[in-house]
Formats: C-alpha cells, sequence, structure tokens
C-alpha cells in the first residue's frame, strides 16, 4: 500500500497541490489522468525525491519514508538508454549500481535474458541504442525498470512518443508488470483509453492546485472490450470532467 497524505508543493506563488491525499492498493495498476500543467509529473518529482514537498508524509507497506527513491522503480517518457553501452549493458545497470558485495552478475544475467525473452528482446543483448527502434528502446527501458526488483514501479507516460501499433504491444508488456511479476504500479498518461486498457483504479486530475476530481474502477477484466457500455460511459465522463475544468479556467 502506497499512501500520500497532505502533500503540498508550490513554486513561488503557484501552488502546484495542496493537502494532496492519495492511496494505491498493493498489487493495483492505478493511471493518473489530468489536463497538461496540473501537477502530475511534479507529484512523481516529490515521490522520488527529486523535489521537496513543503508538507506531507509519504508511506510505503505502512513506513514513512521521506521519498521513493530507493523504494520504487521509475520509467519516464524518455528511454534514457546510454548510447555507449548495448541493451544488455544498460538493463544490468542497476545490478552494477550496487555495492560489489551485493551483486550476483550470474544471477542477473540469467534474469535478463529472461526478461528480454518475455518482452521479445532475445537476440538483441550486444545492439547498441542507435541499432534498434524506438520500440525495442522501450522494451529494454522496461527490462531495466524490472531488474531493480521493486514492488512498486512509477511510470510518467512511457509509451506516449511511441507510434499507435508500438504503444498498443507495450501496454500489453505493462500490463505483465502487474500480473507475472506482481508489481503495484503508478502511472501518468494523457491518454484516456490506454488507461481504461491498463488500470484497476483510474483517478481523474484537476487543474492547479491539483485535486482528485473523481476515481473510476473499471469492472471488466484485461484485455478489455471497448465496446462494452462501461467503458464508453467512463470515457465519456472523463471527458465531460475535463472539459468541465477548462472550462473553469478559461473564464
Amino acid at each position: 500500500m502506497l499512501e500520500v497524505q497532505g502533500l503540498a508543493k508550490s513554486f513561488g506563488l503557484q501552488a502546484i497541490f495542496k493537502n494532496f491525499s492519495l492511496d494505491l492498493p498493493q498489487g493495483w495498476f492505478t493511471v493518473l489522468v489530468g489536463p497538461s500543467g496540473c501537477g502530475k509529473s511534479t507529484l512523481f518529482d516529490c515521490l522520488t525525491g527529486m523535489v521537496c514537498p513543503d508538507q506531507g508524509r509519504i508511506v510505503w507497506q505502512g513506513n514513512a519514508t521521506a521519498h521513493l527513491g530507493s523504494l520504487a522503480a521509475y520509467m519516464q517518457q524518455k528511454d534514457m538508454l546510454l548510447p555507449w553501452l548495448t541493451l544488455g549493458e544498460n538493463t544490468l545497470l542497476p545490478v552494477q549500481a550496487k555495492p560489489r558485495a551485493l551483486r550476483d552478475m550470474k544471477q542477473a544475467t540469467e534474469k535478463l535474458a529472461r526478461i528480454f525473452k518475455k518482452i521479445g528482446l532475445t537476440g538483441f543483448q550486444t545492439h547498441y541504442p542507435d541499432q534498434v527502434s524506438g520500440g525495442m528502446r522501450q522494451r529494454c527501458a522496461l527490462a531495466r525498470t524490472l531488474m531493480f526488483d521493486r514492488d512498486l514501479v512509477l511510470l510518467d507516460e512511457p509509451l506516449s512518443a511511441l507510434d499507435a501499433i508500438t504503444r498498443r504491444e507495450l501496454q500489453g508488456l505493462l500490463l505483465m508488470l502487474q500480473k507475472e511479476f506482481g508489481k503495484t504500479v503508478l502511472m501518468i498518461t494523457h491518454d484516456i483509453e490506454e488507461a481504461l486498457t491498463l488500470a484497476d483504479d483510474i483517478i481523474l486530475l484537476g487543474p492547479a492546485p491539483m485535486t482528485i476530481l473523481d476515481r473510476f474502477q473499471p469492472r471488466a477484466s484485461k484485455p478489455r472490450d471497448f465496446s462494452l457500455p462501461e467503458f464508453m460511459d467512463i470515457k465519456a465522463r472523463i471527458l465531460s470532467r475535463l472539459e468541465t475544468g477548462k472550462e473553469k479556467i478559461q473564464g
């Protein structure tokens, strides 16, 4: 269980969020949806320790912590692969970062091979990032995220730069994080259909100072059929709330 309690952050006179609270059930895939500039990425910066919140508490599995930097794996929109390392070497960076006494490179290499097989990268361990497609680079970034071996995974729009077909393929891989690896996932996306594809819990956010406008928990099992009335209804309600929020800003 992740709990965010009364978090606040301002930059100068601009309040990004005030008294913001959030709870994530363990093992769930939770997706944040909201307008650009509402504070989603700043929230992630506070969670990972990149930025210090002005007030509030972060609690993971019942223990208060200053941030989740050492407790969560974090995957961003850009793949952040080092161009001078192969895909295999990039994936092993989380292991290389450990103290030498804690490294088990044989076990890590075997785990890498299993993960690469699951995500369709077998045979590409020795390729460099500029030798593969954008989708394969993101697959490698996902593999590196799994190598951190953390129960909590934070995803900041990891698929937004990909074409529609590749994006659909990688959505299935993100579901694998939850199902096969037992991760608790918190993800940011602007794509409502992506949220409906992946989420157990969709949290709709309002413009800064960021607040929770609504929460939706689709009942249908994954993978999902978007022709079901439930999804049409949720999508319509989300779009309506977002449009209402936009009108308030413009007014």
